[in-house]
């Protein structure tokens, strides 16, 4: 049996591409080049169209400082996310902020269950409380219209809770 590794190339800030010639990958050491289009071309230092380029647009690199950050992905608390938590989050992504009640009326659930739902969200940290404002009401619903906060606990999504429904939606 042959077993093929296959390294998938590292992720780097904008700006920053591999070059082809060479193919450099972390950890070796690497140069970049400043390239007509204002890209750097990050070149392993012992390649040979190195040998061609003009020195002053040459660029001492460190891979710390060019690979980006990895992709956010969910936690694995994800699979504890039912039917109904996801039709609360995505209530929350259609109309913004929102109170338990006009969840519970709108997706016909019970109320209490809305209550538990969004308490575990807020645990999960997939929604957070608002603070008492003047909010957009039903945004989407009813255009324009603003109204005080009222005696409501007004619930949004987090950035959390965006990425969950993103990579959600993925598996869709």
């Amino acid at each position: 049996m042959i077993i093929l590794l296959v390294m998938s190339e590292p992720r780097l800030k904008e700006d920053y591409t591999l070059a082809r010639c060479c193919s450099p990958t972390p950890p070796e050491p690497i140069v970049g080049y400043y390239s007509w289009d204002n890209v750097l071309k990050v070149h392993r230092p012992d390649c040979e169209n190195l040998a061609r380029i003009e020195e002053d647009r040459l660029v001492t690199l460190e891979w710390n400082d060019i690979l980006a950050e990895p992709e956010p992905t969910p936690d694995d608390d994800i699979v504890e996310l039912g039917q109904q938590e996801t039709a609360v989050l995505k209530h929350h992504q259609k109309y913004g902020i929102d109170y338990s009640l006009k969840v519970a009326r709108v997706l016909a659930l019970e109320k209490q269950a809305v209550f538990d739902i969004h308490q575990k969200l807020r645990d999960m940290e997939l929604l957070e409380r608002v603070e008492p404002r003047i909010v957009q009401y039903r945004k989407g619903h009813v255009k324009g219209k603003w109204i005080k906060h009222r005696n409501h606990t007004y619930y949004d999504l987090t950035d959390k809770g965006r990425l969950y429904l993103e990579h959600l939606k993925k598996d869709d």
